[in-house]
């Protein structure tokens, strides 16, 4: 059995709500065994959460949606006119105590730049640089989210089709190990697409640490699925 998370979209802030389901795992690395892993995942939440339409965000996902919103797979079009992998660019922009950013992650292929040393050598992670601004890491997400949300957001076939769903999963997220993840992400991005309050979430780099940084995390208004 393993224990990982749902992240269903909601219509209050925070935007998101994490339900932790507990399911059975299927061992091994292939992908037929993390598909099934996925499905049981999805069965387990749907019990508990009938209205749930659930999407798997990874390269992993057995739907087409799924693997094409995954960072892998989403890409970030540069002042150049280059077009990078969001994976790349998240990684490419972290500061660390002892160096960074290391903008030479920015080409080398995205199954290696979570792994390059540099990552685990530098010291403690002290914030993200990206466009001569450094963000914070509280709210812990900030960075991840704002970066995930301004790229799909000039996505416009894929915008129409995950409005089709409320809840978003990603296998390969252990929240034990991991903070950011796109699934989460992505339930924040139909959140407030659904909300009208995408386009002034995303007006500035500021405006969208300000909105995430109006409350605290002990303040939690009653939060209601955008699809009860």
């Amino acid at each position: 059995m393993a224990l990982r998370p749902v992240f269903i979209a909601i219509d209050e802030y925070p935007y998101v709500k994490e339900e932790m389901i507990d399911f059975e795992w299927h061992k091994g690395m292939a992908a037929s065994q993390k598909q099934k892993s996925i499905g049981s995942l999805h069965k387990a939440a749907k019990e508990q959460f009938a209205h749930l339409k659930i999407l798997e965000i990874s390269t992993k996902s057995e739907q087409v949606l799924g693997v094409q919103l995954s960072a892998f797979n989403l890409r970030v079009e540069l002042k150049s006119g280059q077009k990078l992998p969001l994976e790349n660019i998240f990684h490419a922009s972290k500061v660390f105590e002892n160096g960074g950013p290391y903008k030479e992650l920015l080409s080398i292929p995205t199954h290696e730049v979570k792994r390059d040393e540099r990552l685990l050598e530098s010291g403690n992670l002290i914030g993200f640089s990206s466009k001569g601004k450094v963000w914070p890491l509280t709210p812990k997400t900030i960075f991840y989210d704002w970066l995930y949300l301004n790229t799909l957001s000039l996505q416009e076939d894929l915008i129409a089709e995950v409005r089709h769903y409320n809840a978003f999963t990603d296998i390969e997220f252990n929240p034990k190990k991991s903070i950011n993840c796109q699934a989460r992400s992505a339930a924040l991005f139909v959140s407030l697409t659904r909300k009208g309050l995408l386009k002034q979430f995303l007006s500035s780099s500021d405006e969208f640490i300000r909105q995430f940084s109006l409350k605290s995390t002990t303040d939690k208004p009653e939060q209601k699925d955008l699809f009860s």
